[in-house]
């Protein structure tokens, strides 16, 4: 890192000490001990332009207290069908960890429905994976290595991508938004599986879309993606949709489904999510209902990938028969 980058650091940092004791309280949660390395994350994310990188981080930490992200950790999705429900449509678990010791999350974002729970409920899914891996899973995980490990590396399934997804592609940028405002550079690398004709036909259209900083970080690679990811982990940690071609994000219960609730992984999340509700609210019972959050308006760069992704699936539909998933074509990455 250059002196340039250091300056950087250390008057964002400077700029950061000044904020009010809320703000801070949630910082804290954000950085989790990692100050240097969260202020890394906004810079990276805004070009490391000081200004800018300021204000994201205040309007991140804004967002967290005006929607109590801090207590989203202690408010459960019950009852458990209709939690399982949002598991089984919201295609998201934790295979294992790379050798570097980074999480290694798995998505299945072909076969993911999004269709048994409303909107709220899956973006309180979603932040609650976000807030678990950053406060409970990356600190853990860096305790164990002695070294900051505040990132993850994500693994995208794309089997059984349909003309479907148009549907989705609505709550699709809602959470891509909220990640990119407020979670970014969380991500080390996003792996690309099991591509359909219908995904290359969107990634030729949506990849000069892409910052060139998000753009280096996917790696679109051939079939199940096996022998490329047993470089970077061992074959306990592959999702179960890599261990062999063909296999593809099934939503049935099978050995090693880290999407299913009854997976170690969903089972711990939900669980702590349980006790800590216990712990903040221990005489009250709990309610259903989905925790809401302010959601955002789209930036103008994902609102034109929307807008893309609309269009060519909509051309491929009136194509003749290109709509049908073709698995197993390898995208050229150039």
């Amino acid at each position: 890192m250059g002196i340039v980058s250091q300056e950087a650091i250390l008057e964002l940092q400077a700029l950061m000490d000044s904020v009010d004791e809320a703000l801070d309280r949630t910082f804290q949660n954000v950085n989790q001990g990692f100050r240097a390395e969260t202020l890394v994350r906004f810079l990276k994310a805004r070009d490391w332009n000081v200004a800018k990188a300021h204000k994201m981080l205040m309007d991140c930490l804004h967002w967290r207290v005006q929607n109590n992200i801090d207590e989203i950790l202690a408010k459960p999705i019950v009852p458990t069908e209709l939690y399982r429900a949002v598991r089984d449509s919201q295609l998201i678990g934790m295979s294992g960890y790379s050798r570097e010791g980074l999480p290694v999350f798995a998505i299945g974002v072909g076969l993911s429905t999004l269709d048994k729970a409303s909107v709220n409920y899956y973006v309180q899914s979603h932040i609650q994976i976000n807030e678990y891996r950053d406060r409970v899973i990356l600190p853990s995980a860096s305790k164990k290595h002695g070294r900051p490990i505040t990132t993850c590396i994500k693994v995208l399934d794309m089997s059984g991508l349909k003309l479907s997804a148009l549907s989705q592609i609505k709550l699709m940028t809602i959470i891509s938004t909220i990640d990119d405002l407020n979670y970014p550079e969380k991500t080390n690398t996003y792996y690309v599986v099991n591509t359909p004709y219908i995904f290359s036909a969107c990634w030729k259209v949506v990849k000069p879309l892409l910052q060139e900083r998000t753009r280096k970080k996917i790696q679109v690679l051939p079939g199940c993606g096996r022998d490329e990811l047993l470089k970077i982990m061992d074959f306990e940690s592959l999702p179960h949709f890599c261990r062999k071609e063909g296999s593809g994000s099934s939503r049935h219960s099978e050995n090693g489904n880290c999407y299913s609730l009854d997976h170690p992984f969903h089972q711990e999340l939900y669980n702590y999510i349980k006790q800590q509700s216990l712990i903040t609210e221990p005489s009250r019972p709990i309610k259903q209902g989905s925790f809401h959050v302010d959601l955002p308006e789209p930036a103008a760069e994902g609102t034109e990938i929307a807008k893309t992704l609309e269009s060519e699936l909509q051309k491929i539909d009136k194509g003749n028969g290109l709509s049908k998933s073709i698995s197993g074509i390898k995208i050229d990455d150039d």
